[in-house]
């Protein structure tokens, strides 16, 4: 019985984190769309603080980027947005794994709170290496990485709630 028992929770559990992991996928999709409808609207470049993460992460381990000028900034352009892929993907995870505790909140507040959650993960390795300094960040700024953080938010939310 016991087993049983352990069982069902094993598979609750691996159950909630695919529905997070997929979640996860909806939501990056919802922020890369937010974010793009901003640059195009607004005509600003992209962001080159992914590329230059994952450059400073290369410095600093024993990993090396192999290639020309030219190739090595190619990869080095796409390898920045798949972390951001991987970390909206793992916030997801997690918060299929926290289900129970995230349906519990009201909507809003999951969103908002899903979003910080993905942002404090991407923003806080940024400051660590030295890339962005959040401080220095005009409010122009704070609203273009705000605003996509929140739609990957209600998107997870979403989401959750809908194969829940």
């Amino acid at each position: 019985m016991a087993r049983q028992t352990r069982r069902r929770r094993a598979a609750r559990a691996s159950t909630r984190v695919a529905a997070g992991l997929a979640a996860g996928a909806a939501g990056t999709t919802a922020l890369n769309a937010a974010t793009y409808l901003d640059m195009l609207v607004r005509g600003r470049p992209a962001s080159s603080t992914p590329q230059q993460t994952v450059e400073r992460l290369v410095q600093q381990s024993p990993l090396r980027i192999p290639g020309d000028d030219d190739t090595r900034n190619n990869r080095l352009q796409g390898a920045g947005p798949l972390m951001g892929v991987a970390t909206g993907v793992s916030v997801g995870a997690l918060a299929g794994a926290a289900w129970p505790v995230v349906r519990a909140l009201p909507r809003p507040i999951s969103a908002m709170l899903l979003g910080a959650v993905a942002m404090g993960s991407s923003e806080a390795s940024m400051t660590a290496l030295g890339v962005t300094d959040p401080r220095t960040w005009s409010t122009s700024a704070w609203l273009s990485d705000i605003v996509p953080h929140v739609a990957y938010g209600a998107v997870v939310d979403a989401v959750l709630r809908a194969v829940r």
